[in-house]
C-alpha cells in the first residue's frame, strides 16, 4: 500500500547559514562569519547524507534544493561532492531538479560555471529589486547593474533561472511596481517568485518598525492592488500564479517546492532545517539545531535533530491542508479525510463557497481568486482547531 507522502514525491533541503550581510528585513536563520572552515562543512553535510539514506534508503529522489544563508557563496567542489554523494546514495529521478540559492554579486556569479558543472541544473537569485535606492534600503550589496550581469551569466549557465522580488517596499507607488514588474517580466526566463515585504519581528526591520522608525509602508489597499496587479501583469506575459507568490511558464514550476505544498517528504540537512519524513508507517516532523557552531560539532555525532515529533493523522491534515490551498491545484478532500479519519466540515466547505472563497468537488478544493487575497482566514477556516 502506498504511503500518502508519495503523493507529494521526495526530495533533500541543504541549508547554508552564512551571508556576507545580514539584510534588515530577512527572518531566516542566516550569520556573518568571517572565516568558515568550508572543508569541515562538507564532511558534516556528507554524513548527514550517509546518516539519512541509512534511514530512507532506495527512494527515487526528485529534488535537491540548496537554500540560505547564500549558498551560492560555497565552494563549487564542496557542492560536486554533495551531489556526488547524494547520486551514490539516491536512485534518482530521471528529471532530477536540483537548485542553488545565488545572491547576484561578482563573487557568486564567477561561480556559477563551477555549480553548472557540479550539477546543479537551476538557480534562484536574490535580486528583490530593480532600482538601487530601495536595494540600499533592503540591505542589499549588489547594485542593479550587478544583477542584471549576474543574470545574464545565469541564463548562459543554467538552463532554468528564476529570480527574486520584494514589492509593498517603503514609498513605493502602484505605478513603480508595474513598471518594475514588466521590467522583470522582460528579463524573465521561466520562473519568478514575488514576495510582499512582511515585518518579522527579531529583524532590523521590526524593531524599526515598532519604534515608529519604519516609514513610507503602503496601507492594506494599496498592498492588495500592487497584488493584483501582479497577476494580472505575470497572467498577461504568459506566467501565471502556480502559487501564492510564484509564477512560472506552464512546466517551470519549482519541482522543490511542489514537494512541500503538495506535502511529499522532504529531508532538512543544515543548521535550522526543518524536515518531514516518514519511516517505520510514522510521519516525523524534523528540526535541526539552529546554531552553525552546535550543528557542527552535533554533526560528528549523528544527532542534529534537535526535535523529531511523530505527527498525528489530524495534524497531517492540517498541515497538508495548510500547504495544499497556497497552490492552484488545491488540495484533494479524500486525500485529508484518509489523513484525518474523518471529512472535512460540509457546512464549512458550503459556507465558504457560497461567498466565493473556494471552488469545491468532491475531488478537489481550490481556493478562489478572491479567496487568495484572504488565503490565512480560509485556511484557518479549515483546521482541525477553529
Amino acid at each position: 500500500m502506498a504511503e500518502d507522502w508519495q503523493q507529494g514525491g521526495f526530495g533533500l533541503y541543504l541549508h547554508w547559514p552564512f551571508c556576507e550581510a545580514k539584510c534588515p528585513y530577512c527572518d531566516f536563520n542566516s550569520h556573518v562569519a568571517r572565516e568558515i572552515d568550508q572543508s569541515a562543512w562538507a564532511e558534516a553535510y556528507l554524513r548527514e547524507i550517509d546518516r539519512y539514506a541509512d534511514l530512507l534508503p532506495g527512494r527515487v529522489l526528485h529534488s535537491v534544493f540548496f537554500g540560505g544563508g547564500t549558498p551560492s557563496l560555497m565552494n563549487p567542489d564542496v557542492v560536486a561532492a554533495i551531489i556526488e554523494r547524494i547520486r551514490d546514495r539516491w536512485p534518482v529521478a530521471n528529471d532530477l531538479e536540483i537548485t542553488l540559492e545565488a545572491n547576484p554579486g561578482s563573487v557568486e556569479a564567477g561561480r556559477f560555471r563551477g555549480f553548472a558543472d557540479a550539477g546543479v541544473s537551476r538557480v534562484s537569485m536574490g535580486v528583490q529589486a530593480l532600482n538601487d535606492a530601495d536595494l540600499r534600503r533592503l540591505g542589499r550589496i549588489h547594485t542593479v547593474a550587478e544583477a542584471r550581469q549576474a543574470f545574464d551569466i545565469a541564463k548562459n549557465c543554467f538552463d532554468r533561472v528564476s529570480f527574486d522580488l520584494i514589492y509593498a517596499r517603503q514609498d513605493q507607488s502602484l505605478d513603480d511596481w508595474r513598471a518594475e514588474l514588466r521590467e522583470a517580466l522582460d528579463m524573465a526566463v521561466d520562473h519568478l517568485s514575488l514576495y510582499q515585504l512582511t515585518i518579522e519581528e527579531g529583524t532590523a526591520f521590526g524593531d524599526r518598525y515598532a519604534a515608529g522608525k519604519l516609514r513610507g509602508l503602503p496601507v492594506e489597499d494599496l498592498a492588495a492592488d500592487m497584488y493584483e496587479a501582479t497577476q494580472e501583469l505575470c497572467g498577461a506575459a504568459g506566467m501565471p500564479a502556480y502559487e501564492v507568490s510564484n509564477h512560472a511558464r506552464p512546466g517551470s514550476e519549482s519541482r522543490h517546492n511542489l514537494i512541500y505544498w503538495r506535502y511529499g517528504d522532504y529531508i532538512g540537512i543544515g543548521p535550522g532545517a526543518h524536515g518531514r519524513i516518514t519511516h517505520g508507517g510514522i510521519r516525523y516532523a524534523t528540526e535541526a539545531y539552529a546554531s552553525p557552531a552546535k550543528w557542527l560539532a552535533e554533526a560528528a555525532r549523528g544527532v542534529t535533530e534537535k526535535r523529531s515529533d511523530p505527527l498525528s493523522g489530524i495534524e497531517q491534515a492540517d498541515e497538508y491542508v495548510m500547504m495544499g490551498l497556497r497552490i492552484w491545484d488545491g488540495i484533494d478532500p479524500r486525500r485529508y479525510d484518509a489523513l484525518a479519519g474523518r471529512p472535512l466540515s460540509d457546512s464549512t466547505i458550503h459556507s465558504l463557497q457560497d461567498i466565493g472563497m473556494i471552488v469545491a468537488t468532491d475531488s478537489r478544493i481550490r481556493v478562489t481568486d478572491r479567496g487568495r487575497m484572504v488565503l490565512n482566514t480560509v485556511i484557518k477556516e479549515f483546521l482541525s482547531g477553529n
